[in-house]
């Protein structure tokens, strides 16, 4: 009580904004999910196209995300977090008018370079707004970032349902505007101009565009075919640019991307790596999970948002748990923990089957949620206090880099998956029944797509007979996504249990390197 009274009026203001801030760049990444089988039906489109409305705006931010630190060092973070702000709400108005799905994936690649610029902004501000009270300024930012994700699903389902997926992203209006509009009014901080480093543009470029080509032969590879030469072209460039990345990163020293120093630090590697590996169940889960409630239970967006509670709230209640638990038992046993919550999660979801209700997907959900909230604090916690204190800022935008980075490429291999056993099964079914181009459009059936809905009524058969087929189609997909996820977050309970939190005693492992 006595550290909040005494926080002046002004400080509190700034505080206000810097939550909200966060707030919608949390609650983006949760209220989409559930409106992505809106936006399918909307522009005729299949699951593997609308991914790439999370996807690119998670690839563009998690790239971004170290060299935005640098900007806002280099401009100052009021200035950034103008600047960040400004794009992220006009991006959002952009995305929200979209007329066909190309338009929308465009600015959603764009909100990602204003959420780049944001994101540190904010954390500085913050950090600077309560000096010698990190973890309130921590606990602060890391509460509205829970609060946005909580709320995300029911707000996108709500918004959906009653007005039009297109809000989701017109609600980043007036929340960015008020953001600003507190922001310039409370927070007057000097800049903070650092003249020692340079940002790396070749190091993000190349392992941006080595990830974007990945994700694209990823994205093609079932459509084209394996051996089509576009997918091997793309496949050797995302090989030659991830392969040239770490040369690059040598030639510049402390200025790259992930300077030597730290990466070679072999706990804070850890962490990076157990990051990556888990947070492909995280974004996948958030992304597959409203689908399969739609599309397979029949919820309505509203509903499915409201379903997704057990995840959240789970997530939101251990986050404030991880904490404590962290301090008591170290970072080796609550890491390791939670990457073990989450792949338990993923693997309870993968056996599920078309007439499994609502009930069957509770224990994976929670399970999920409370993996969620031991692990990412304190995967994070434990890789950043590895390092040397001055390099706190640089490693937390490095960790939640890998976070993004690791969940956009897995997504990206989870959905390829999906869309090769779920076609291969509906191949299987019907047979001969239906054309190459009817069998594709087939998949929007659930969706509610005009080229959907034109394949059931051309179907030699009736049309409850195709509708089953696809349902199980969908669900053998989803089986074999959620599997592949859980394979991987096993593999990142092994990291987390052998190399997270290294081999030092509680409390020194935050100092060696």
């Amino acid at each position: 009580m006595a550290q909040a009274r005494s926080i002046d009026r002004g400080v509190a203001m700034a505080l206000v904004a810097m939550g909200l801030s966060v707030f919608i760049l949390a609650n983006d990444f949760t209220a989409l999910n559930v409106a992505l089988p809106a936006i399918e039906k909307a522009f005729g489109t299949d699951i593997s196209t609308v991914q790439w409305v999370i996807n690119a705006y998670a690839l563009v931010f998690g790239m971004l995300i170290v060299a935005g630190g640098r900007l806002a060092d280099l401009l100052g973070r009021r200035r950034a977090f103008f600047i960040g702000t400004t794009i992220f709400v006009a991006m959002s108005l952009l995305g929200g008018a979209a007329q066909n799905e190309y338009w929308l994936l465009a600015a959603r690649a764009a909100m990602g370079v204003g959420a780049a610029l944001l994101w540190p902004a904010v954390l500085g501000m913050t950090f600077a707004l309560l000096p010698g009270r990190a973890g309130l300024a921590g606990g602060l930012i890391l509460g509205a970032a829970g609060i946005g994700q909580s709320i995300g699903p029911i707000s996108g389902g709500v918004l959906t349902e009653y007005l039009s997926w297109r809000w989701t992203l017109f609600l980043n209006l007036p929340i960015g505007a008020l953001a600003m509009l507190v922001t310039w009014r409370a927070v007057h901080q000097p800049r903070e101009r650092s003249d020692e480093e340079r940002i790396d543009y070749a190091g993000i470029a190349a392992l941006s565009l080595g990830l974007l080509a990945l994700l694209l032969a990823l994205d093609q590879g079932v459509e084209w075919g394996w051996s089509d030469w576009r997918i091997i072209t793309l496949l050797a460039l995302a090989a030659t640019f991830v392969a040239i990345f770490p040369f690059i990163e040598r030639r510049l020293g402390a200025s790259a991307l992930v300077p030597k120093d730290v990466i070679a630090n072999r706990p804070f590697a850890a962490a990076c790596v157990a990051i990556a590996l888990v947070s492909v169940a995280f974004i996948t889960s958030l992304l597959y999970l409203p689908q399969f409630l739609q599309k397979i239970l029949g919820y309505s967006p509203v509903h499915a948002g409201l379903a997704m509670l057990p995840v959240t709230l789970a997530f939101a209640t251990l986050s404030f748990v991880a904490g404590p638990l962290y301090d008591r038992l170290g970072p080796k046993v609550v890491v390791t923990a939670g990457a073990a919550a989450i792949a338990g999660g993923a693997f309870l979801l993968a056996f599920l089957r078309e007439g499994s209700g609502y009930t069957r997907l509770v224990p994976g959900m929670i399970v999920l949620g409370v993996g969620f909230g031991l692990f990412y604090s304190s995967a994070t916690t434990a890789g950043v206090t590895a390092l040397d204190p001055s390099r706190s800022s640089l490693a937390g935008g490095i960790a939640y880099m890998f976070q993004i980075a690791g969940g956009a490429v897995g997504l990206g291999v989870s959905t390829t998956v999906f869309t090769s056993l779920s076609e291969r099964k509906l191949d299987s079914e019907v047979g001969t029944g239906l054309t190459d181009a009817q069998s594709d459009a087939a998949h929007g059936i659930l969706a509610g797509t005009q080229s959907g809905q034109r394949v059931l009524q051309e179907f030699p058969g009736t049309g409850r007979e195709l509708v089953a087929f696809v349902r199980e189609a969908f669900v053998i997909g989803f089986n074999g996504a959620m599997r592949l996820d859980a394979a991987l977050a096993f593999a990142g309970v092994a990291v987390a249990a052998l190399f997270v939190g290294g081999a030092l005693r509680r409390g020194e492992s935050g100092r060696r390197t």
